[in-house]
């Protein structure tokens, strides 16, 4: 009874008013679209296309178990204490290491520091390179979460579209030279080459190396973001940006995330050490220092050779999902609807006809059993209405096909109005 009469007293009392103490920038922040999407249909019996998680059955779980209890019988001294803020330097070596065999980038353990995964890395890049009205170019579409994580920092955006080869960069060109006019100039170009997030598409290697001239000619850096690169379930690979990068232009961001287990929240940023160490005062001030204990794990992961082991098993997981939505794509959509093909990653990106709007139709499909994510939130001034990200790595193939019959279902009623 006491216990009920404090509760009620508390819920009678007058409230604060909390937003007044909230800052500017605090105020002006939003949720994540996905997340919030997600939690709606986290405890449904809904087929959801709509995430970008892993696959559990693609985690490593015994070797995870076996390295672990090495950790803890031979590093546990290292492995439970603080870290430098740069990251642990083994890892590093074999980070740096993995990458000149993998990639072909000659690059050594002063040029990486260890994230608390790549989403530390985008708000880190934001908080060093970004002042209030610098020019930020990001493809259209793209990763919700740079979004969140540069607007912070209130650059002016400019969007440039994708097609099947990545981002346009004739019409970036374009774009510099109508800059350079106005005495304006680009400060830094994101983009997701490889398997992009959302739309699944890769950038040719002719468009790689043009982006880095442009970088040259008008004077910009690069951020080159590939959580998804080691994922190809067809064609031929093509070398990181980075790999061509002369001058230093380029920074590299990696994740562990996609290759060993989203939960260990281990990523890393590859560049020139003058940007390194700017970044690495930066996240001083953030975390002291990312998770030393995964990221002694990691280590032994990748020096074991377990990480090159790997990763072809979860290839052959997700290659046979990818080719299911394609092919339900192709068997359940009308005619009108077009989709990515995408050669790798996690995504197929979805166009339907104009004037569907696929935010308004998110309710109706949900409705009907099945999730996406609408593709308005995948552009900085969401002016794109009729697109939507399918994630295929998730859910059983059945499901994938019985999701697309469903959305298929949908997208005809919306389509006859």
């Amino acid at each position: 009874m006491e216990l009920e009469k404090r509760l009620k007293e508390k819920l009678e009392a007058p409230t604060l008013n909390y937003e007044k103490y909230f800052s500017e920038k605090a105020l002006g922040m939003k949720a994540s679209e996905i997340r919030e999407l997600l939690k709606l249909i986290e405890s449904s019996d809904v087929i959801s296309l709509a995430g970008g998680l892993p696959a559990p059955e693609t985690f490593p779980v015994e070797i995870i178990e076996e390295i672990t209890k090495e950790v803890l019988k031979d590093h546990a001294a290292q492995a439970l204490q603080y870290g430098t803020t740069k990251g642990f330097t083994p890892l590093r070596l074999a980070l740096a290491e993995w990458m000149r065999k993998r990639y072909e980038i000659p690059i050594s353990k002063v040029d990486i520091m260890i994230t608390s995964g790549s989403q530390q890395a985008l708000d880190l890049i934001g908080r060093v390179f970004m002042n209030p009205g610098d020019i930020v170019v990001v493809e259209a579409p793209t990763y919700l979460a740079a979004l969140q994580a540069f607007k912070y920092y209130e650059p002016e955006f400019i969007q440039i579209p994708l097609d099947d080869d990545g981002m346009n960069v004739d019409l970036l060109e374009e774009k510099l030279q109508e800059l350079k006019k106005e005495g304006k100039k680009v400060k830094v170009v994101y983009t997701i080459p490889t398997f992009q997030n959302p739309a699944g598409v890769t950038m040719s290697e002719k468009r790689r190396r043009k982006l880095l001239e442009l970088a040259s000619q008008y004077d910009f850096i690069i951020v080159e973001d590939n959580p998804y690169g080691e994922l190809r379930y067809s064609g031929e690979h093509i070398k990181p940006i980075k790999a061509w990068d002369e001058e230093g232009r380029g920074l590299y961001l990696g994740t562990f995330s996609k290759i060993l287990a989203p939960g260990f929240r281990i990523g890393w940023i590859a560049g020139e050490p003058h940007f390194i160490r700017k970044l690495e005062i930066a996240k001083q001030s953030v975390d002291l220092c990312t998770n030393t204990f995964s990221q002694v794990i990691a280590w032994k992961y990748v020096e074991g050779g377990y990480l090159d082991a790997h990763i072809p098993k979860i290839v052959d997981f997700y290659k046979p999902k990818r080719d299911a939505m394609l092919k339900a794509l192709e068997e359940f959509m009308p005619e009108g609807v077009k989709w990515t093909n995408p050669e790798g990653g996690m995504f197929v990106w979805v166009t339907l006809p104009e004037g569907i709007d696929t935010k308004v139709m998110f309710e109706k499909a949900v409705a009907r059993g099945v999730a996406y994510v609408p593709g308005e939130a995948f552009f900085a001034y969401r002016d794109v209405k009729n697109t939507m990200r399918l994630n295929f790595t998730y859910v059983s193939e059945e499901k994938i096909r019985e999701g697309i019959k469903r959305l298929a279902e949908v997208i005809k009623e919306e389509m006859k109005k």
